[in-house]
């Protein structure tokens, strides 16, 4: 069932985004806590190749950095059944807690390879959990018909952000030192984490009754209710396009700190991320006004804008030129993640959108730590230029294949969409063996 009403009356008297103080806090803790996560994940790379000296071991922490995407599948049906908020302030906590470690032993001088190796599953772990939290969290704290522009706020400061906090990262260790870095990213987490603690989210009933099975058949049966109600649906088309993108921006990630330093070094590399960043925010901020263009006609024209943008980065004589083309290829990306997040919300019940989110998630975004891998070796292979250049064919897949299908084609705007214009049917305990 959803977690508010659909009553008009209701709505109308629901207080704007901004005076929605579950909404403020929620919006605020994850800027902190995504500005975190940017943050520890450039000073745990710096700090094992600084230490190591080892491209191969700072290819592996990456990887399992970006391992949780590869593994969200498992923790969207434990996040539909745990306390939403509970679980938002003991990852800050968790994640708190591993950075201080890491901090002390770098600010005596006991910090090394094996230490920060144990310490990123721990890290990764707690990613897993926390990422599939906020398409639970925000139907239950905003009404629907503010869902957009909450969407197009919070992946601003989480999907736009990100690469623009992995710039500030690389200049604040330039200046500062890992220890400082690590020190600032443990206060992040203590914030975000007193900023969730205050946050009054709704229960949602969960129609299911799992009395009497065990955690396991419980949680393969919500696995399988997550896939049923994807199943036969154009989100499957839409998960296809995705995974194939993000290999693509796997790739991509592997190599840019090449391309960089053969542009000019790790001051272009810096501008290149947050060209990304700055792009995706752009994307994003623009998409609650653009709401009211058909979703399936909308994409295609612009990824493959993007890819042609993305050519002429790669193919530029001038360094500026190149960086802002490589930014301005991202705009669509950061619309399109806030129409997509928007499209899920609307049609999929509010007590069934952490399961699928995370079976969506892993299989969109499970292909970004494999594109990592494989992006360095084709490096190798085919040059940097050249590999970059490929890359670009994430965007132009996407965008032709919306193209060439009509169901995709079909998905109307994203204000007019609705659970049977998707057709998307919810599955309730009574439908279950």
């Amino acid at each position: 069932m959803r977690a508010r009403s659909d009553d008009h009356s209701q709505r109308e008297a629901s207080p704007p985004l901004w005076k929605n103080r579950d909404f403020l806090r929620f919006f605020v803790g994850q800027f902190v806590t995504n500005a975190g996560d940017s943050l520890y994940s450039v000073a745990i790379l710096w700090a094992v190749f600084e230490l190591s000296g080892s491209t191969f071991l700072t290819g592996a922490a990456n990887s399992l950095l970006l391992l949780p995407f590869l593994l969200q599948i498992a923790a969207g049906p434990l996040i539909d059944r745990l306390p939403i908020k509970h679980v938002l302030v003991g990852t800050q906590v968790v994640q708190g807690g591993a950075i201080l470690v890491l901090t002390v032993a770098a600010s005596t001088g006991a910090l090394s390879v094996p230490l920060v190796f144990v310490t990123i599953p721990v890290l990764s772990l707690m990613t897993l959990v926390a990422d599939p939290l906020r398409a639970t969290v925000v139907p239950r704290i905003v009404p629907e018909d503010q869902l957009s522009r909450s969407n197009s706020a919070l992946t601003t400061i989480t999907h736009g952000l990100d690469m623009v906090f992995d710039a500030m990262g690389g200049l604040l260790i330039a200046a500062f030192g890992v220890t400082t870095l690590f020190l600032l990213d443990t206060f992040t987490f203590a914030v975000a984490g007193l900023l969730f603690s205050g946050m009054l989210i709704p229960v949602v009933d969960d129609d299911s009754d799992g009395a009497g099975e065990s955690a396991t058949a419980t949680y393969l049966a919500d696995l399988r209710e997550g896939v049923d109600v994807l199943r036969g649906t154009v989100f499957v088309e839409i998960m296809g396009t995705s995974a194939v993108f993000n290999f693509a921006v796997g790739v991509t990630l592997a190599i840019l700190p090449a391309f960089g330093e053969m542009l000019g070094g790790p001051a272009i590399y810096g501008l290149l991320l947050g060209a990304l960043g700055i792009g995706r925010v752009v994307g994003s901020v623009s998409a609650s006004r653009l709401t009211h263009l058909a979703y399936g006609r909308f994409k295609p024209i612009t990824y493959v804008f993007s890819a042609l943008l993305w050519v002429g980065s790669v193919g530029s004589p001038s360094v500026v030129l190149t960086v802002v083309l490589f930014g301005l290829a991202w705009v669509s990306a950061g619309i399109d993640a806030v129409m997509l997040e928007t499209l899920s919300q609307k049609v999929f019940p509010a007590d069934q959108l952490g399961r699928v989110s995370a079976i969506k998630g892993t299989v969109s975004t499970g292909t970004l730590p494999i594109g990592s891998l494989v992006g360095g070796l084709l490096a190798e292979q085919l040059g940097t230029v050249a590999t970059m250049g490929l890359a670009a064919g994430g965007f132009g897949f996407a965008g032709l294949y919306f193209a060439l299908r009509s169901p995709l084609r079909g998905v109307p705007a994203v204000k007019d969409v609705g659970p049977e214009k998707l057709d998307v049917h919810a599955q309730t305990s009574d439908s279950r063996e």
